[in-house]
């Protein structure tokens, strides 16, 4: 009776439920609380849930899930939440991902860094790409397979019971089939992965003793892959109320894929095979595995150093430094690129240091920088990244590899035969929930030149077997989205100088953190700009606490007065609307404190009423 009810509820929660669950890939930070992320979602749903109420102005009001949907959302939410009512559990112990690999992979990592070993059973066959032997002696993870026939013969030795987690892998045609409580063969069962061919996986958490797990898994799915996808979950979520079989698309998208290639090809005027990830930290989790397996078996005993910008995305830095604290002989090596720091300076600094060691540099940088949006001098860039090196008993050093996050422009042809960078090893992703897809999906990819290309063979490998490569619906988006991209870099490059220009005009005493003009005629055309807002005060405490207070003024403002344009939110590259942020508390949220940013980041679209956002600028500007 209760089981019914609650899938009832949930069937009608689908067809009410707000288009922005399923169409958009970024939420509103004005109503998210990141401490209490899906939690405080769902502790308001099961108040909708007990009143039986699934109107979508209800819905409509939730606070937000989580701030990008590739670390969950409210069709994900709901999922673990139906999954877990289902079979007695907390929500919190059921994560569903859109990889099949990674849930395994996220207990790995949190018992290697614990020191305890780990039972993996299955039945059936494990994905051909699930590369036991690359698992551990490229991730150093350390664990025991075993297959079994059905989950009966299932037993966990003492020494699994006492130091250690006993995983069960299953292929699953139903959602939410667990046979847990009540089940006395489950106390030997720590984690339960259902896999669903099309979809991804669902992973268990059983039992009081394994809850702290879960907070570390979370963070797995956040920085190395993503949560099954909005469509994925919506699909899930209509097996589970009819509790059916998952419906298999037979759908062929051969040719959106060949579209999507060719596309990458034109625009970035590169010949290797693009890579094409769920996402844009799934593609940079794959180039780093990538390189340093290559690193294993080409510079044997070299020790590996990425070096890394400080204050850069928060994914970024955070992901680089989690890489290395699982992996012997790689360390991450700090590069400042903002302000009074010159990016090519520092990597000449770097990479004569890690020379001089005999190790690996792989660099990796955001052109333009984000959120400071410098360029540095390209020419030299090259000389810099081009040097020929010695080692300190004067062998010529290990040539670096340059990561180029492109993001902000990628329309510029930096990998291109004749490209700047085209005697340099070099491989270039872009997340793709910005421009690639135009915030419909969150899709990335990346491309070698001609020097980086041998690279790349790597680089898929552990695209593939972490299984983070882009969905067909997400293919499908991008094969839509791209041939427009670079139209709509140009036209919100427009908007935004526009916008530039008239805030430089009314609030003159604003730092603006944006592209030259001489830059722009080189090609670098962003549509994103940084603000610095005037301050006041008698010491450097009061004058900050001011600019912060300002900054959520201003965005407060800009939200409430234009609220179906202006949205407090991380992204860019959306198809309309201009979008709010504050790095320091958003996208630099795992930085180190001194090193963020507490300024505004404005994001501008091709489509908006411009003139209507400089009339609520200027509102802003009279009431300071």
């Amino acid at each position: 009776m209760k089981d019914s009810k609650m899938l009832n509820y949930i069937k009608d929660v689908l067809g009410n439920m707000p288009t922005g669950w399923l169409n958009l890939t970024t939420h509103r930070l004005d109503i998210y609380d990141e401490k209490l992320a899906k939690t405080q979602f769902l502790e308001q749903f099961e108040t909708l849930f007990k009143s039986n109420n699934s109107e979508t102005s209800s819905l409509n009001k939730l606070p937000t899930a989580y701030d990008y949907i590739r670390l969950g959302h409210p069709l994900s939410c709901i999922l673990e939440w139906g999954i877990a009512n289902l079979n007695n559990l907390k929500p919190n112990n059921v994560i569903s991902f859109s990889s099949k690999t990674i849930p395994v992979l996220a207990i790995l990592r949190k018992n290697l860094l614990d020191n305890k070993n780990t039972q993996i059973i299955y039945t059936g066959e494990l994905p051909d790409y699930f590369d036991a032997e690359v698992v551990q002696r490229v991730y150093g993870y350390k664990f025991e397979l075993k297959k079994v026939e059905k989950v009966e013969e299932v037993s966990s030795p003492d020494s699994y019971r006492d130091n250690g987690s006993t995983i069960f892998i299953s292929q699953q045609e139903k959602i939410g089939t667990i046979d847990l409580p009540g089940n006395p063969l489950a106390t030997g069962i720590d984690f339960f992965i259902s896999l669903h061919s099309q979809l991804g996986s669902v992973l268990v958490v059983n039992g009081e003793q394994n809850e702290s797990y879960i907070s570390d898994i979370q963070h797995v799915r956040r920085r190395e892959t993503i949560a099954m996808t909005p469509a994925n979950s919506l699909a899930a979520l209509k097996s589970l109320v009819e509790q059916s079989s998952i419906e298999k698309d037979e759908n062929n998208i051969g040719t959106s894929k060949t579209a999507v290639l060719d596309s990458i090809k034109e625009i970035t005027a590169t010949n290797s095979q693009a890579l094409l990830g769920s996402c844009g930290l799934s593609v940079q989790y794959a180039i780093m595995m990538g390189l340093i397996h290559d690193a294993l078996e080409n510079h044997k005993g070299k020790a590996v150093k990425f070096i890394v910008p400080p204050n850069c995305y928060g994914g970024t830095n955070d992901q680089a430094r989690r890489v290395a604290a699982c992996t012997d002989n790689v360390e991450v090596v700090d590069l400042p690129v903002d302000g009074d720091n010159d990016m090519v300076q520092s990597i000449d600094r770097v990479l004569d240091k890690i020379a001089n060691e005999d190790a690996i540099p792989y660099i990796i940088a955001e052109i333009p920088t984000n959120p400071r949006v410098e360029v540095p001098d390209l020419e030299k860039l090259r000389d810099v990244l081009s040097k020929k090196r010695k080692t300190a008993s004067g062998e010529v050093a290990i040539a670096p590899v340059f990561i180029l996050d492109q993001t902000f422009c990628p329309n510029i042809q930096f990998l291109s035969e004749v490209g700047i960078l085209s005697a340099v090893r070099t491989i270039s992703y872009v997340s793709g929930s910005k421009f690639p897809s135009g915030g419909k999906c969150t899709a990335g990819y990346c491309v070698a030149n001609k020097k980086g290309e041998a690279l790349m063979g790597k680089i898929d490998k552990h695209l593939k077997l972490c299984d983070n490569e882009a969905t067909d619906l997400q293919v499908k988006i991008l094969a839509k989205q791209l041939p427009s991209m670079n139209q709509r870099i140009h036209d919100a490059y427009k908007n935004t100088r526009e916008f530039v220009n008239f805030i430089k005009e009314t609030l003159p005493a604003a730092k603006i953190n944006f592209v030259s003009e001489e830059l722009a005629q080189e090609g670098f055309t962003p549509s994103v700009f940084s603000l610095d807002l005037p301050t006041k005060g008698n010491t450097v405490e009061e004058k900050e606490a001011y600019k912060r207070e300002l900054n959520l003024k201003l965005i407060n403002l800009m939200i409430t007065e234009i609220p179906n344009e202006s949205k407090y939110c991380v992204s860019y590259g959306q198809l309309k609307g201009c979008y709010w942020t504050i790095p320091a508390t958003s996208t630099q949220g795992t930085t180190k404190e001194g090193d963020k940013d507490y300024i505004a980041r404005v994001s501008v679209s091709p489509n908006l009423d411009l003139e209507l956002h400089k009339k609520v600028f200027l509102k802003f500007v009279e009431e300071i």
